[in-house]
């Protein structure tokens, strides 16, 4: 049994976003062998409810508070200028993080830390620094290549200042995402496409070299907790995206499916309701509503009412990287899908089977419209996803993989002594 340090940026529970997924059901899977330590940032609408929750699963839980502050975001930038780092990582260096570590690196003989996210990794060479002593070993999890995001958000941004700092972002990211697979010891990625995008930073001869750290290991749910909704008949047709709409290429995708795709839609089923759910949606995202066939929600606790009453559940995504856990959960409870390439980029699919696959206006929009008047094929993506997340993403078989990860790192220091 090791004793692992498990860093996240976002407290990993309760399973509201697609992050916090990934954590939870690695964190189950890993103290099912060993001790872990997790600590996490957290925020004011983090509930003591969820914490003592994870102290339930963990060995022990240290909370730092997230401060932000508009000094702390100017401080951020101006440091990311000088620095060459994202800035994104500038802002999250935050003292009170580094304490708790330093306190739990002198407490604690920890064999391996855990860093999840890019966002995160800053604090994982900072932990592994403090434990110097120890030499413990270290992990990193990307969930996205987090560099090809901000370029593909840079390429589809009409504004011009805003495309100039995404792009920006987008170099700075390359060579410190670069830098920090260099530095880790194992770098796991959610998708094979990311691995290679990851080891395309670098150079032939060190391709070679680094790529026998890369494990590809998807983001998974638990089927045996989660049922499929039942459909509920009745009222208008509703198309539904659900997601966190602080995130630029949700934002974008809501705009586009309504300014885009949405009238294409209405041509042929005028009553046709768009509902969007989702955290912090922005202004932009909320004058969507001045039309009364679109309801924008905020975040919701319980989405089960919006699942209900969904005909079709759309992702049109033109910028991510790494996987959309909205897939996975969607058809985990057993919704028709209509998604872009990119949307579905990186999870296995069956287009037609599981999932509708459009890249343009017109197609997503067509799409649509097949799950909303055929209910025969409505049906069947329903059931087919369902079935399809069962046997390719369940957590419980999904990440034994991790096992062997694990298995390498201690393996080698077993050697070694």
């Amino acid at each position: 049994m090791a004793h692992i340090l498990f860093l996240t940026m976002v407290l990993p529970y309760p399973l509201d976003a697609g992050p916090k997924i990934r954590q939870y059901h690695m964190l189950r899977h890993l103290v099912k062998s060993h001790k872990v330590t997790l600590a996490s940032f957290v925020r004011p609408d983090d509930g003591p409810d969820a914490i003592e929750h994870l102290k339930c699963l963990c060995h022990a839980v240290h909370p730092v508070p997230m401060v932000r502050s508009g000094w702390r975001n100017v401080r951020a930038g101006i440091n990311g200028m000088l620095t060459g780092l994202p800035i994104l990582v500038a802002r999250n260096q935050i003292r009170e993080m580094a304490t708790t570590l330093q306190m739990l690196a002198g407490k604690d003989c920890f064999d391996v830390i855990h860093t999840d996210q890019l966002s995160m990794a800053w604090w994982g060479r900072a932990a592994a620094q403090f434990a110097a002593p120890h030499q413990p070993y270290t992990l990193l999890d990307e969930h996205n290549a987090i560099y090809l995001l901000y370029r593909r958000m840079a390429d589809t941004e009409p504004n011009a200042l805003r495309r100039a700092i995404m792009a920006r972002e987008a170099r700075a990211y390359a060579g410190y995402e670069a830098a920090m697979c260099r530095a880790f010891d194992a770098v796991l990625t959610v998708t094979e496409e990311d691995r290679e995008h990851l080891l395309a930073l670098f150079p032939l001869e060190e391709q070679e070299r680094l790529a026998r750290k890369f494990t590809a290991v998807p983001i998974c749910v638990d089927p045996e907790q989660v049922s499929p909704v039942v459909h509920r008949d009745g009222g208008a047709p509703m198309i539904l995206h659900l997601g966190t709409m602080f995130w630029p290429p949700n934002v974008n995708g809501v705009l586009w499916f309504a300014r885009e795709v949405l009238p294409i839609v209405h041509q042929q089923v005028p009553s046709a309701r768009f509902v969007v759910v989702g955290k912090n949606p922005p202004p932009e995202v909320l004058a969507l509503a001045e039309d009364p066939r679109i309801e924008v929600t905020g975040y919701v606790a319980d989405p089960s009412p919006y699942l209900q009453a969904a005909d079709a559940f759309v992702v049109p995504l033109h910028a991510g990287g790494g996987m959309r856990v909205k897939i996975v959960d969607a058809w985990l409870w057993g919704m028709p899908i209509v998604s872009t390439p990119i949307g579905a980029e990186g999870i296995q699919i069956r287009d037609e089977e599981n999932i509708l696959l459009a890249g343009d206006a017109p197609s997503f929009a067509r799409a649509t419209l097949r799950l909303l008047t055929n209910p025969d094929l409505n049906g069947r993506l329903r059931s087919h996803g369902r079935a399809w997340v069962k046997e390719h993403y369940a957590w419980q078989t999904a990440y034994r993989q991790v096992d062997q990860v694990y298995a390498s790192l201690l393996g080698e220091r077993a050697g070694q002594k």
